[in-house]
């Protein structure tokens, strides 16, 4: 069982993990050992999460979501499995906490009129000065 927050526990037989070659760090033992891991989570078939959550994750994480509704995430960055295993966990958490994060509700503004005023001065100035560089009318 994986905690993500105390509304979220994904259970393990969700979670998928693949293993591959390497390209990163290990000299010989990159040729002959799978050290690459790569997390597959089914968001969309989740029964871990609602509605609401699996449509965020997928607003937010839609780069690292293929076609099919899975999510992915691959660590290379050490020698062993299990450590990459253990990178791989901790960034599909660590992605999840922040997807199905509530945007924070941004408060109102009244603008001040002395901002209203100035925009218009500016406005206004800008006016007369396109204003003088046309020829006068009685040229015409």
């Amino acid at each position: 069982m994986i905690v993500v927050n105390e509304e979220i526990l994904i259970p393990d037989e969700e979670i998928r993990f693949t293993m591959s070659r390497s390209s990163g760090p290990g000299g010989q033992n990159v040729n002959k050992v799978e050290t690459r891991v790569t997390l597959w989570f089914d968001v969309a078939r989740s029964q871990a999460l609602s509605d609401e959550q699996k449509q965020r994750i997928h607003q937010r994480l839609t780069t690292r979501i293929n076609r099919e509704g899975a999510l992915r995430v691959v660590a290379k960055e050490q020698r062993s499995q299990s450590a990459n295993r253990e990178i791989a966990v901790s960034r599909f958490i660590a992605l999840l906490r922040e997807a199905v994060k509530p945007e924070p509700k941004r408060p109102k503004h009244r603008i001040p009129a002395a901002v209203k005023e100035a925009r218009r001065q500016a406005k206004r100035q800008r006016s007369q000065i396109k204003e003088q560089r046309q020829k006068p009318k009685e040229w015409e």
